[in-house]
């Protein structure tokens, strides 16, 4: 997600008193713990991330032990969205599998416990960088940040889905006429005021999609401040923030990544307009050479259109946030910066899309 936070890493890193809106019954909490969580045992102390604009997020701290706690917000809520169950499903199989992941410990469907469904899973202690350039780091540690990640990602796509227990995970086929549906529906359903670059989007995007590809494991969200690195190395300790993973085209996941390039340096999640040499951060290019040599797949000769889809998914995304705040449900203080990148997102990614041909 894009902003302008002046300063992201105190805004968005740690965590905070719980907001009013989204308190938990500490004596329920603290009973279904008991109950489900093997090793469990209180006293239970109970704060909120500062980070996270969908699903409110806990950390519970007891004498023994620290725990992360993934909520749908209550209140009105987009079709198909929030989808915690299906985080928790993900997550089981690929900790099975060894892949850097929380570990999982129990999801709750009974939504009187705490008034919504959520799961429980281990708090992972690392850092999480929320500034892409990385400041106070030298450019060594930054270029192996860099690389772990495109290795991670890599990692995820070697999985068959089917192998590991997620056949079941997204529909077969067709991931991006899916997907360019399900972000419009999502858009238009949180439509506010009309904007005329994304109309062009909805009309160019389907009449143009690439060919199929290999049929993976894809996150969704997949970038730097989704990951737990660890305290004194570049190794990624965890891929967070699973909601929006489903089985599609690892491209998708890939050309993701790579809108960071394509983002002003003047956005937290930007890089285009810096020194990427002096900083130590690898090129676009750099990072799809590596994914490919990586992962075995080929490089993708669209994208422009990859990245035009993207930057009008993330739209999308910003524009539900927008959405909820005009019903009261944004789960981040930090959404007015949001919803207002809308605009900005869909022109650059009219922009992509022209290059490919609208």
């Amino acid at each position: 997600m894009t902003d302008a936070i002046s300063d992201p890493q105190a805004a968005f890193a740690g965590t905070r008193e719980v907001d009013p809106r989204y308190r938990l019954d500490e004596a329920a909490l603290d009973a279904w713990m008991a109950a489900h969580v093997e090793g469990y045992a209180g006293p239970l102390t109970i704060r909120q991330f500062k980070g996270g604009q969908s699903n409110p997020t806990y950390e519970l701290t007891t004498p023994g032990h620290g725990y992360v706690l993934r909520r749908k917000p209550p209140g009105t809520l987009l079709p198909s969205a929030h989808a915690v169950d299906r985080e928790f499903k993900v997550i089981s199989a690929l900790s099975a599998q060894g892949f850097p992941v929380a570990r999982p410990h129990a999801l709750c469907t009974d939504e009187s416990v705490v008034g919504s469904m959520f799961y429980v899973m281990d708090k992972v202690e690392g850092r999480v960088f929320w500034d892409l350039k990385l400041p106070g780091l030298a450019p060594a540690e930054r270029r192996a940040i860099y690389e772990a990640q495109t290795d991670t990602l890599a990692r995820l796509h070697a999985f068959d889905p089917q192998a590991i227990g997620l056949g079941d995970y997204g529909p077969p086929g067709n991931y991006f006429a899916r997907q360019v549906g399900r972000w419009t529906k999502q858009y238009r359903a949180s439509e506010i005021d009309p904007i005329p670059a994304m109309d062009r989007l909805i009309e160019f995007l389907p009449d143009t999609l690439p060919p199929e590809g290999p049929t993976r494991v894809v996150h969704g969200d997949f970038r730097l401040d989704n990951m737990i690195i660890a305290p004194d190395r570049a190794q990624v300790r965890a891929v967070l923030d699973w909601e929006l993973s489903t089985l599609g085209d690892p491209m998708a996941d890939l050309s993701y990544l790579l809108i960071a390039w394509a983002i002003p340096a003047s956005l937290r999640n930007g890089l285009a307009g810096v020194d990427l040499t002096a900083l130590g951060i690898p090129s676009l290019d750099e990072t799809v050479a590596r994914y490919a040599e990586a992962s075995g797949l080929p490089v993708p000769a669209n994208v422009d259109w990859l990245l035009a889809y993207n930057l009008f998914r993330l739209a999308a995304i910003c524009q539900g946030i927008a959405g909820r705040m005009r019903d009261g449900t944004a789960a981040s203080s930090h959404a007015q910066a949001m919803a207002a990148q809308v605009k900005p997102l869909s022109d650059a990614a009219l922009s992509f899309a022209i290059k490919a041909g609208a």
